[in-house]
């Protein structure tokens, strides 16, 4: 089957080289140069994806990224895999979706099936997909959606056997979806409209906002308190029903944890309906920076001035080049507004808003775990006896206690 998939970032490649190992004629439409040109020399920045796997695929003519969209012409099916972030409202960003459609209502002229992964409030495929199309092309298109569940740096789930949910504007949409899907996807879920397929999305990862926000107020009731959140965490952990561990952290990053309860907020807007539960998690994640870093401060008897901290990891999550969102960012401004010299070592970024990173320092007045990264080694903080405060939001032991 002849396949385009627009957007070939962390969504739209996996989805592309999975396809064409499996036997589909694969286009990665993107419209940015710079990584065309590094996937046709096998370079990517997505995990998982080794340039041998690339190159292996280019050469037998399974896999074409390309910036030429005459390239859609031929496709049977067009799998839409583009931004879809917040702008500086924190309000949804549709504009790569927008340009995405109608570019296939300009250059597709057959009734192929077209399906959204990009996350998106419900009834964006029936309210904003389809008039758009309507509007710009005279096709009969199979309009349908499938979430995008990729959770990067996971070596336990993947694209074949994270089920995938899956539903269609029509029967047939919905049928044929299901039909494609299932040549790579072990596990499909149809629901009963999209509607329904894209709140799912929405939901999941809203659910773990509002309970990482729990958590991080709940860290700080446990330091006017004096225990251990992270303690009680793991203690309560062992209860074998009916509870989630999660662990207190800097905020919420990544593309999907930050972003999709806002998009859920619009939708919920749009019928005069407000959600103060996700709009109290929003606001207490995207704080939690900030009162860490004051946390950070009264450690020093209230004075970061002058101070040498260094991050260790810089991304939203361990083993992933991904800054979105990371709360990392923020921690470091606000570090910076009291006065800390900051620097930061990430083996996986090569530059951040001007600046690069440096080897781990183990002269600094702090050292800030953040990320851990397993290309890191914390042993040089251990060895030279650095101060250090754990920051990661999990139980695992780098030699030094939970800051929570």
């Amino acid at each position: 089957m002849n396949l385009s998939v627009i957007g070939q970032g962390y969504v739209g490649l996996t989805v592309a080289i999975n396809a064409a190992e499996n036997g589909h004629i694969v286009k990665g439409l993107d419209l940015n140069n710079s990584l065309i040109d590094d996937l046709l020399i096998g370079r990517s920045f997505v995990p998982g994806m080794s340039s041998s796997r690339i190159l292996s695929l280019i050469n037998s003519g399974k896999y074409l990224p390309t910036t030429d969209e005459k390239y859609l012409n031929d496709s049977e099916v067009v799998i839409i895999a583009v931004p879809t972030p917040l702008d500086s409202m924190r309000n949804p960003d549709l504009s790569f979706l927008k340009d995405a459609i109608e570019l296939i209502a300009k250059n597709i002229h057959r009734n192929a099936l077209l399906v959204n992964e990009s996350t998106s409030y419900p009834g964006t495929l029936r309210t904003f997909i389809k008039p758009i199309l309507d509007k710009a092309s005279n096709q009969d298109f199979l309009l349908a959606v499938a979430p995008e569940r990729v959770d990067p740096g996971n070596a336990e789930w993947n694209l074949n056997n994270t089920p995938r949910v899956i539903a269609g504007l029509s029967e047939e949409a919905t049928s044929q979806a299901v039909k494609f899907y299932s040549t790579f996807c072990s596990s499909i879920y149809t629901a009963p409209n999209p509607e329904v397929a894209e709140a799912s999305k929405l939901l999941e990862n809203t659910f773990r906002q509002v309970n990482i926000a729990l958590v991080n107020e709940f860290s700080q009731i446990a330091n006017l308190i004096g225990f251990s959140a992270s303690e009680a965490v793991k203690a309560a952990a062992t209860k074998p029903f009916g509870y989630m561990p999660f662990f207190p952290s800097i905020g919420a990053g990544g593309h999907c944890i930050p972003i999709d309860p806002s998009y859920l907020l619009y939708a919920a807007s749009k019928f005069g309906v407000s959600s103060k539960f996700i709009e109290l998690a929003n606001y207490i994640n995207l704080s939690s920076a900030k009162v860490v870093a004051k946390k950070i401060q009264d450690k020093f008897n209230g004075d970061l001035k002058g101070k040498k901290i260094q991050l260790a990891g810089i991304t939203y999550k361990p083993g992933v080049p991904d800054l979105r969102e990371s709360p990392a960012l923020l921690l470091m401004d606000e570090l910076s507004k009291l006065g800390a010299n900051i620097t930061w070592c990430d083996p996986l970024v090569d530059e951040f808003n001007n600046s690069k990173g440096t080897p781990l320092d183990p002269n600094v007045d702090l050292g800030l775990l953040v990320t851990p990264h397993d290309q890191i080694d914390f042993l040089i903080w251990k060895n030279a006896g650095t101060k250090v405060f754990d920051l990661s939001p999990n139980a695992n032991f780098y030699g030094w206690p939970k800051f929570f």
